[in-house]
């Protein structure tokens, strides 16, 4: 009987996020699991969509926080309200055709840490409301910026008004938001026209299965597919952990190791038999001791 797992899943333009989870809900409704994914992608997106099914949403917050990699499509000369191609979209007049090095100077401005203002049309809360929601009532919101990562930031190929790009992000960082301020930035006005992502983490869009195959699989193939909760914590430092060892973090009590000497301080992802059965914590460096922080499995 399947437990947990996760599934990558390649979701389609013109669809949500929850309407691809629940397809894949679909095909597993028989086990009664618990259905979440890591990372929203909006309609008008396409690409990577990580899918955990039972014990596994419980880890979801490990895969969110990792990187990004998008393929994205920028369009100079125009602005959305949204940010994106599904807003209202406003024409610049006597818009300038900036260059190929101009558009690469601009882009160079936005690499590492950087200041980002949310899109008005976006889930975050301002008052105990969607900014999206007081957006569509033709309220503007004051988003305050936040600090987000721009690892890399690559110019694939150049037309105006098109430019494609290559980006690797933080958690927390919006595309729509990157278009709106490169056309700010090159005199321009720009929004986002189309958005792949490609990665997340470890997880890449390759071996992801499209949406529009999950009907014609059976449960069990899909089964197959299913990778182990230990890939939504390949970037933690692992600890293999005895029965007896288990039965005490499951009762909320630390364990003293002596391998967990040399760990680093910080989150630990607890094995038995190579499977994620917990996450700990260390707290001191040299310190052998660690804490219950999450706990998936209470018996081998």
């Amino acid at each position: 009987m399947i437990k947990s797992g996760i599934l990558l899943v390649d979701k389609p333009r013109g669809i949500t996020s929850r309407d691809a989870v629940n397809q894949v809900a679909a095909c597993f409704e028989h086990s009664k699991l618990k259905v979440g994914h890591a990372g929203t992608l909006d309609p008008l997106a396409h690409g990577l969509l990580v899918v955990c099914l039972g014990s596994a949403t419980r880890l979801i917050k490990y895969i969110q926080d990792q990187e990004k990699v998008y393929e994205a499509a920028v369009t100079l000369g125009a602005i959305s309200d949204t940010d994106d191609a599904e807003g209202q979209l406003t024409r610049r007049a006597n818009c300038p055709q900036p260059s190929k090095e101009e558009v690469e100077a601009a882009l160079a401005r936005f690499e590492g840490l950087i200041e980002q203002v949310p899109p008005q049309y976006s889930a975050l809360k301002v008052a105990g409301k969607r900014a999206y929601q007081l957006a569509r009532k033709g309220e503007t919101v004051a988003l305050k910026p936040r600090q987000v990562q721009i690892k890399e930031l690559q110019l694939l190929e150049y037309q105006f008004p098109t430019l494609q790009l290559e980006t690797t992000v933080s958690k927390g960082t919006y595309i729509r938001a990157l278009a709106r301020d490169l056309g700010e930035k090159l005199g321009t006005g720009a929004f986002l026209s189309d958005l792949r992502r490609t990665r997340i983490g470890n997880f890449r869009v390759e071996a992801a299965i499209p949406v529009a195959e999950l009907d014609f699989q059976l449960t069990e193939n899909l089964a197959n597919l299913l990778l182990p909760s230990l890939a939504a914590v390949t970037q933690l430092p692992q600890l293999a952990v005895q029965e007896q060892e288990l039965e005490l973090l499951s009762q909320g009590q630390p364990i003293n190791s002596t391998l967990a000497e040399e760990l680093p301080v910080g989150e630990v992802a607890l094995t038995m038999m190579s499977k994620l059965v917990a996450i700990g914590g260390k707290e001191n460096d040299g310190s052998t001791i660690i804490r219950p922080v999450l706990v998936l499995q209470q018996t081998p």
